[in-house]
């Protein structure tokens, strides 16, 4: 009964290590959007929860034929993959900043709304144990 309870909490708790981890990813890419040779980089959140929560293979999978997966990554974090350069630089510089900053919000209103799920749940949880 307590799995049943703390499932979807442990389930919370990995998409918002995530969603931070690739708050950090998206935020590194917005700094360094004047970097010469910076090649920006993402990775595929939809895959990185099913191999943290244990119900995908494990391996992170790249949304285009050009992305290449990361080397030396700690184990559990996600497999960082280059972005696809939408505009071509004189500088070699791949980060399309509009791109990124819409990510970045995007980014951050799912780390919201995953707050918010768990506080509701443990509201409920709350209310169910002093029985109101």
């Amino acid at each position: 009964m307590l799995e049943q309870m703390t499932g979807r909490l442990d389930f919370h708790a990995q998409a918002l290590t995530l969603r931070s981890q690739r708050q950090q990813v998206l935020a590194s890419n917005i700094a360094n959007a004047d970097t010469p040779g910076y090649v920006a980089r993402d990775f595929d959140f939809a895959a990185a929860l099913k191999s943290a929560s244990g119900s995908g293979t494990g391996q992170a999978v790249t949304t285009d034929a050009r992305h290449f997966s990361s080397v030396g990554a700690h184990p559990g974090d996600p497999k960082l993959a280059y972005t696809v350069q939408t505009q071509p630089s004189q500088d070699g510089n791949s980060v399309d900043l509009d791109r990124e900053r819409a990510n970045f919000v995007d980014n951050t209103i799912r780390y919201e709304s995953t707050l918010r799920f768990i506080n509701g749940h443990v509201k409920t949880m709350l209310s169910a144990i002093t029985g109101q």
